[in-house]
This record gives structure tokens, C-alpha cells and sequence, in this order.
């Protein structure tokens, strides 16, 4: 308990410095998304307001000292106040439904955004209970950290090497499912160099609480300059599955030497991890 205590601890502290939340957007899609909420919102005030008033002003109308309020026990029907209940409501339904239809489209995970340069490919995968990026152009391999150049079109694959979970940066955009033998796609931007939170946004075994990983926006130099920072072993097809294995992991980047791997983990040529099982033990970690 101490030692998992421990651990918790010391991930609060090294992710101290990233932000979380999803109303100071540094992107173009989390912008987007922070105005959608907002306005949906507003959009709601026009019902709560209005009724938050009109429970005042019955209370106050009708309260045992007002000789003025009429008791009308044979009131039955309306129209002014059935347009009133109606319209209201008909109307706020109407507004959201305008909202999520043009925010489905223009907001469609899948679809390319603009930016500067040439778009870059990641791919991620979602163990138990880490994150792997992929950078197929770069030849690359990170754990738990994704780094990204401001203001490049990010094109984001995603799959999952065990159960279903979430991949989400609050200040980048879309939260999006990763699913084990897959794809998903997601395209962000990232406005403002920084570093961020990164999280698994749902729950998948012991481990979840420490899923989480920072994303970092740098300028293209310093992005140049990480590419070139890759140590260690190559990581290959034997490296994946000793990773895969349940528990936690430190961030590391090595040179990857398996140009194919993310295809070989979607189509399930290397096979997915067991998922999680009980366990009142802390999960280890995988170096």
C-alpha cells in the first residue's frame, strides 16, 4: 500500500506542472470544443433560469399572507401557459439539436485540419496500464510522453493492445476510444507550447489511476532535436510484448525497429495482453 501510495504520489507531482482543464483550450479542436460547451450551456439557461424564477415568484405569490393570490381549485387548462410550457422547451431542443449537428460535422474526429507543415503521423497503442507512441516517419518508439510540434496537424491512430479505454488531452481536443483489433482516428492541433495532461479516460484494471502521460508541444527545433535524443535498444516485435505485460512504466524513447508493429498489433499478429484480473496487489513497473 505504501509502495503503490508512493507511486501515486510521485506521478501527482511529476504532471504538477501540466495543465487539465478543458476550459483553457491550446488547440484548435479543444477550442472548439470548450465553445460547444458553452453554448449548449446558454442555450439550457434559457429553461433553468426562467423556472429557478418562476419557483420564487409562485412561493412568494402564493405564500399564507397574500390576501391578493386567487385559490382556483377548478383551474384545468391554459393556452397562454401551455404555449409557454411548450415552446420554451421545443425551442431549447431545436437549438441543441443545431448545435450537435453542425459540432458532428465540423468536429469529426476523422477529418483533416489545417496547420502548419506537413501533417504528422502518430500511432498510439493503450497497454495495461501505459501508453506506447509510435512515430513511423521519424522511426521512433515513447512511452508515456507525446511530443508534438505547435501548430502541426497531428493525425492520430489509434488501437488498443489489451481492453477498451479512452485516450483524452483536455487542452488538445476529443476524447476518442481505443479498441483492441482496430483503428480509430483522431486529428488535433496543438496552439501553445507547453506540456499537458494526457489520461486514459476510462477505467481498464488496478492500474488505471497511473494511465496517464504528459503531452508535450514544443517548436519544430526542439521536436527536431527530441527526435534525435532516441537511446537504448531498438524497440522490436520482443520489446512490445515484454511492455505489454500488466503494470506501469517509466517515460523512455527508442529508435523503433519494426516499421510494421502498430499493423501487426491491430490485425492481432502479435497477440493482445490478458486484460486486467483482480488483484490487491499495486501493479508493478515495466521498464
Amino acid at each position: 500500500m505504501r509502495i503503490k501510495r508512493a507511486a501515486v504520489l510521485t506521478s501527482a507531482l511529476a504532471l504538477s506542472g501540466c495543465e487539465i482543464s478543458i476550459f483553457d483550450p491550446k488547440g484548435t479542436i479543444a477550442a472548439q470544443d470548450a465553445q460547444i460547451l458553452v453554448d449548449s450551456l446558454a442555450i439550457m439557461l434559457a429553461i433553468v433560469i426562467p423556472t429557478l424564477i418562476a419557483i420564487v415568484a409562485f412561493a412568494w405569490w402564493y405564500r399564507a399572507g397574500n390576501t391578493r393570490a386567487r385559490y382556483r381549485p377548478d383551474f384545468e387548462y391554459s393556452g397562454q401557459i401551455e404555449l409557454v410550457v411548450w415552446s420554451i422547451p421545443a425551442l431549447t431542443v431545436l437549438l441543441l439539436a443545431g448545435v450537435i449537428w453542425v459540432g458532428s460535422h465540423d468536429l469529426d474526429p476523422g477529418a483533416p485540419i489545417k496547420g502548419a507543415g506537413k501533417p504528422l503521423t502518430i500511432q498510439v497503442v493503450s497497454l495495461d496500464w501505459k501508453w506506447l507512441f509510435l512515430y513511423p516517419d521519424q522511426k521512433l518508439a515513447s512511452v508515456n510522453e507525446l511530443v508534438a510540434p505547435v501548430g502541426t496537424p497531428l493525425r492520430l491512430e489509434l488501437t488498443s493492445g489489451s481492453v477498451m479505454t479512452a485516450f483524452f488531452v483536455p487542452q488538445w481536443g476529443s476524447m476518442i476510444y481505443t479498441m483492441n483489433g482496430m483503428t480509430s482516428r483522431l486529428n488535433l492541433r496543438a496552439d501553445k507550447a507547453g506540456d499537458y495532461y494526457g489520461e486514459a479516460s476510462q477505467i481498464s484494471g488496478d492500474g488505471f489511476a497511473d494511465m496517464h502521460f504528459k503531452a508535450r508541444a514544443v517548436s519544430a527545433d526542439d521536436f527536431a532535436k527530441w527526435t534525435q535524443s532516441a537511446a537504448g535498444v531498438p524497440f522490436d516485435a520482443a520489446a512490445y510484448k515484454e511492455l505489454a505485460k500488466q503494470g506501469l512504466a517509466n517515460p523512455a524513447l527508442r529508435p523503433l525497429a519494426a516499421p510494421d508493429l502498430f499493423s501487426d498489433i491491430v490485425t492481432q499478429k502479435l497477440p493482445p495482453g490478458p486484460g486486467p484480473k483482480p488483484s490487491l496487489r499495486p501493479p508493478s513497473v515495466v521498464n
